[in-house]
């Protein structure tokens, strides 16, 4: 039986409180398959009150209990592996191969970074005659976004689990049926009654809710950093802690003696990679000026191996975009690039070729990009790279920072010691030297409006407690 149009909340599948339903496109056709539920402010006021009776007597459990609960969601997760990536390759257009080997990947992954920092976690500590301790700050609002869904959810509710919090999930209205499988994993897990409750709904009519709620503690984010303003602003009435993970502008600088032609083509892959649907992607490509004209040639040649088409076939490597919304953005942006005079390289405006329906963009490629131009300044979130050219390293780092983010940074080069020095220069929360392998023990984040707070591992961990100081406790 489908839990489509149920709300998950104090351990039971509930109707909305106010009946109304949403349609899920699919974006390869651009039809609705099926139906989600949409809630209210009154469905809101039901799962809190789920979160907050069930707090005191999670937030006192053992670690030994909740790494146990930690392992048993892990466990159901795998055994629904392949309905996660079905259900992220339907509802947001991810190649089916992307949605196993990363999607649905992600998730098993970050949920056992949790499990590792949980188990070496300390939470308490003696300093001098006080007692440091560690508490779960509460009830905890999670926001997730469609682009990344499975890593979000389980980036914010493990950790709060981990530490002891009871929490209400509201996924993505644009991409929510692996949200309800998650609901349905933490069901089957045995997961106490109201410790993990799940609403879904739009911005305004829930997640707005959520993050004003006088009953919440916390409120943690992924998003657009529009939307991110929004959940801060109305969070600050109640001066709850907010926790965000924004948006990004993200720069490649491939150094003099990098392996040229590798470094532009891994660019060129990690730029596309989720269809370009990544904050953290490397979007602009700072090149040697000397080299500009090469890295024009070998980026049109990788972008063009590049295969779109139905996220259902093994072969595609790029889907479509998400929704109309982000199909007409992107070309939007397409059409800036153009008509402010950047190099058009590879790709433009419209479908492919072979496409007459579905939200699927042209795999493009813009050369002699100035810092001044829309699609230097804007986050796309499709497959558009531009590749900028730049005098000398001073100039290189004063361009990758001048942006109002600072989610991401990646550097190129042969000499590792030399990339270090510029990933200290870059403003940014992550730096990426010469494509490593995803770590999911690295704390993930940004600087200025991409957010504040970290994620993974044991770092999120931390953004879900309190610090409590018991002076004079003795020995």
């Amino acid at each position: 039986m489908s839990n489509n149009l149920k709300f998950y909340i104090d351990g039971a599948w509930v109707d909305p409180v106010i009946p109304a339903t949403l349609d899920v496109i699919d974006p390869s056709t651009e039809e609705a398959y099926t139906k989600i539920a949409v809630g209210s402010k009154a469905d809101v006021d039901k799962a809190v009150a789920a979160a907050k009776s069930a707090f005191p007597s999670f937030s006192q459990t053992s670690v030994t209990d909740r790494l146990a609960l930690l392992r048993k969601i892990l466990e159901i997760y795998n055994r629904r592996f392949e309905d996660i990536a079905q259900a992220v390759s339907r509802e947001m257009g991810a190649p089916i191969s992307f949605a196993r080997d990363a999607q649905a990947w992600a998730g098993r992954a970050h949920m056992e970074a949790t499990i590792a920092g949980l188990e070496q976690f300390k939470f308490s500590e003696k300093r001098g005659t006080t007692t440091i301790v560690k508490e779960p700050i509460g009830v905890v609002a999670l926001i997730t976004p469609w682009n990344w869904p499975l890593n979000q959810i389980v980036c914010k509710v493990a950790p709060a689990i981990a530490t002891g919090c009871t929490a209400v999930l509201k996924p993505s209205e644009i991409a929510p049926i692996s949200g309800i499988i998650w609901a349905e994993i933490m069901e089957e897990a045995g997961t106490p009654k109201g410790v993990f409750n799940l609403v879904n709904g739009t911005g305004p009519d829930v997640g707005q809710i959520m993050a004003g709620h006088p009953d919440v503690d916390m409120v943690s984010f992924t998003g657009s950093t529009r939307a991110g303003i929004i959940v801060a602003k109305t969070a600050a009435d109640t001066v709850k802690r907010v926790a965000q993970e924004l948006g990004g502008k993200s720069a490649n600088i491939i150094l003099p003696d990098a392996d040229f032609e590798t470094a532009v083509r891994k660019g060129v892959q990690g730029c596309f990679g989720n269809t370009g649907q990544s904050c953290d992607a490397p979007t602009r490509m700072l090149v040697p000026l000397d080299r500009h004209d090469d890295a024009l040639t070998y980026a049109k040649a990788e972008a063009e191996t590049f295969t779109v088409g139905d996220p259902r076939d093994e072969k595609s490597a790029l889907g479509p975009l998400v929704s109309q919304i982000q199909f007409d953005k992107v070309q939007r942006l397409i059409e800036a690039g153009i008509a402010e005079g950047a190099t058009l390289v590879t790709g433009g405006l419209g479908r492919p070729e072979n496409l007459n329906r579905g939200f699927y963009v042209r795999p493009t490629v813009f050369g002699n990009v100035t810092n001044n131009m829309t699609i230097a300044r804007e986050e796309i979130f499709g497959p558009v790279l531009s590749i900028m050219p730049y005098k000398d390293e001073d100039e290189a780092v004063s361009i990758a920072n001048d942006t109002v983010y600072g989610l991401a940074a990646y550097v190129q080069s042969k000499n590792i010691a030399h990339a270090r020095d510029i990933a200290l220069k870059m403003r940014a929360g992550s730096v990426y030297l010469n494509y490593p392998d995803w770590d999911t023990m690295a704390p993930f984040g940004g600087y200025k409006q991409s957010g504040n707070g970290r994620e993974y591992a044991d770092w999120a961990i931390y953004d879900f407690l309190e610090i409590k100081g018991i002076v004079g406790y003795g020995d």
